[in-house]
């Protein structure tokens, strides 16, 4: 009687029990939900961050490379001028130098000779220079009144020989008793920089503005020439965060069009320009907030079917014994299912023995259903497989689990080894409700396994140079990072920059460029040789190598057979003047994580030696100060 009564409460309590597993079931699905909203949003959020820090780096480099090829053509003018002098013949000889020149400038608008008065004496464009006169110009007045020999990058100015908007870059030139002797000019349209800016894609509101240091706005996508000019120095970005950092990531609302903006800036190390590359908030988070609707629906959807299906639970429970008394008729309707589906589907018993096989059995590993059955369900399952598949089947077995899902490879009579997936359910005894077998559906997944790991090779490696990719060395880096910081060792990490890539392939081409890359991607992995340390490719032209338990003079080591393995290849590059061939920049770094570096830090501090390497002439490798060790 007290056993009855006891089973009485339990079946009134049994309704209450259900509601509360469908309330919580509901709250869970509805915290999940709101979790991954918020998840898939910062995920926007930080691949738009990602993609505009990239792009300020990559066009800051592009506005520098157009101001050294001005600079450089000043540099010989200037030379040219103060040995050749400024009289009548001397300047009509400039004149036709440099009718002869502007059809070489690229990217270069024009090229201007004045006289210590302002007065024109020679220019690329086709006007008449007698009676033009450029004395008022911000960049004349600062070269007469300063007596160093630097360039001086203007503010941009409507031309008087064409009447558009450029950018000046200018340098003074002086007579042969020292005095100022006049100015030798370069300008550069501000519409080229809008026209190259507006090949990339961010967004339909996203923008890249080219700024000096005195926040004036030199260039800007999708403008006609309204906004070139305008003074942009009360804005955050000069007042604060320029003085803070020489690049960083930062939101702000623009004073433009009003629009919150993901933006990235870089100031540049050799001129006084910033780039600032931003796309619209609203931009990013548009297709996530077409979808956040559609997905919130079903997630209501599933709510509601969910509590709609736990009221219904509650009657099911009264037609379990009728359903108990089915399960008989409900085993031959199984043989019927199992013997004519194509996948296999087999009965395991408690003593893990196979009691039924289906007649694919013969298809999916082999051999015919009547060699198997009776021998032990697990034989052919592969011995770093078996472990994992056991443990599933004894939860299965002891009513750990209802059901469960595992891949592992197994023999194949004919074929060797076969990757199968099986699909395991617990089956119960009508009378007693107790796990009586394990029923499993399995089917060949060899093919999809082989796809999976093709797959995943090819989001691990860069397609061009078969190295690992910026996502294999993200990953790594941290890993190494973790393990470095356990162990108190070293970390060094390799910048290497080609050096003149730009001019290699404006001089070869970009299927040679990609080949020269390749050369360049074998001769580094051919350096490297520990199992733990990686090659990849940054991006570009960049590289990076990943050196774990590495010192600084280790690095330095390996630092410099990577160089000579790059000068061993003597690939010629004409646009590389100090020694005619394919060379390399590096910048190396060395860190013990813990001891106050961080893994932003390694890395902006071997970009940084890179770019000292660079500025010392290219072709050589520079060493940053250590971080994080002990004194």
């Amino acid at each position: 009687m007290a056993v009855q009564t006891a089973l009485s409460t339990r079946k009134s309590r049994l309704p209450l029990m259900v509601g509360v597993f469908v309330a919580l079931a509901c709250c869970t699905i509805s915290a999940v939900s709101i979790w991954r909203e918020l998840s898939a949003r910062t995920a926007d959020l930080r691949s738009a961050e990602v993609d505009v820090a990239n792009m300020a780096r990559s066009l800051m480099q592009h506005a520098e490379d157009s101001i050294e090829l001005s600079e450089a053509i000043l540099l010989g003018l200037v030379a040219r001028i103060e040995n050749a002098g400024t009289s009548e013949p001397a300047v009509q000889l400039m004149q036709a130098f440099l009718e002869a020149r502007g059809a070489t400038l690229g990217r270069i608008r024009g090229l201007f000779v004045y006289d210590y008065n302002g007065n024109w004496l020679a220019t690329t464009e086709k006007v008449q220079t007698r009676s033009l006169n450029n004395s008022d110009r911000t960049y004349f007045q600062h070269h007469r009144a300063n007596d160093d020999r630097k360039t001086y990058v203007g503010d941009p100015v409507r031309s008087r020989s064409g009447g558009q908007w450029i950018i000046t870059v200018s340098r003074r030139f002086n007579k042969p008793d020292g005095s100022f002797g006049g100015v030798v000019l370069a300008t550069l349209d501000a519409a080229y920089f809008t026209r190259f800016y507006n090949q990339y894609d961010l967004g339909p509101n996203g923008s890249v503005a080219l700024l000096n240091t005195r926040g004036v706005l030199l260039a800007r996508s999708r403008d006609d020439g309204q906004l070139v000019g305008r003074d942009m120095s009360d804005t955050a970005l000069f007042r604060q965060r320029l003085n803070e950092a020489r690049s960083a990531l930062y939101y702000f609302v623009s004073p433009i069009d009003g629009l919150q903006r993901i933006s990235a800036y870089r100031a540049s190390e050799r001129y006084p320009l910033v780039l600032l590359a931003t796309e619209a908030e609203m931009d990013v988070l548009a297709r996530w907030r077409s979808g956040v609707a559609i997905r919130t629906g079903v997630t209501l959807s599933l709510v509601f079917a969910l509590a709609i299906v736990g009221f219904y639970l509650v009657r099911q429970f009264a037609a379990r014994q009728r359903m108990a008394a089915a399960m008989a008729a409900q085993e031959a309707d199984f043989r019927l299912l199992a013997e004519t589906s194509s996948d296999m589907v087999t009965r395991i018993g408690l003593d893990e023995l196979l009691r039924y096989v289906s007649p694919s059995a013969g298809r999916i590993v082999g051999w015919d259903a009547s060699q198997l059955e009776g021998t032990p369900a697990l034989a052919g399952v592969h011995a770093e497989d078996i472990a994992r598949v056991r443990a599933l089947v004894s939860d299965l077995r002891t009513g750990a689990q209802i059901e469960g899902r595992v891949a592992y490879r197994t023999r194949h009579r004919e074929r060797g080894e076969v990757w199968l997936e099986s699909c395991l359910r617990v089956t119960r005894d009508s009378a007693t409700g107790s796990v009586d077998s394990v029923v499993a559906v399995s089917r060949d997944m060899t093919e999809h396994k082989d796809l999976q790991d093709r797959l995943a090779d090819l989001a691990a490696t860069d397609a061009l140079t078969r190295l690992a990719n910026r996502r294999t060395f993200d990953e790594r880096f941290s890993a190494e990072w973790e393990n470095a910081g356990a162990s108190k060792s070293c970390l060094s990490i390799v910048m290497v920059d080609v050096d003149h890539f730009k001019s290699y392939n404006d001089s070869y081409g970009h299927d040679t460029g990609d080949s020269c890359l390749q050369s360049v991607a074998r001769a580094l992995k051919s350096v490297v040789h520990r199992p733990h340390d990686l090659v990849a490719r940054y991006g570009g032209e960049e590289f990076v190598v990943l050196l774990p338990n590495t010192d600084p003079a280790g690095c330095a080591a390996v630092a410099q057979q990577l160089h000579d393995a790059i000068a061993a290849l003597r690939v010629p590059h004409i646009g590389n003047p100090s020694i005619g061939r394919v060379s390399i920049s590096l910048g190396g770094a060395t860190a013990i994580p813990g001891q106050g570096a961080t893994m932003a830090a390694m890395v902006k501090a071997a970009d940084a030696a890179l770019y000292v390497a660079k500025r010392a002439g290219r072709n050589q490798f520079y060493m940053a100060p250590r971080l994080g060790l002990a004194a």
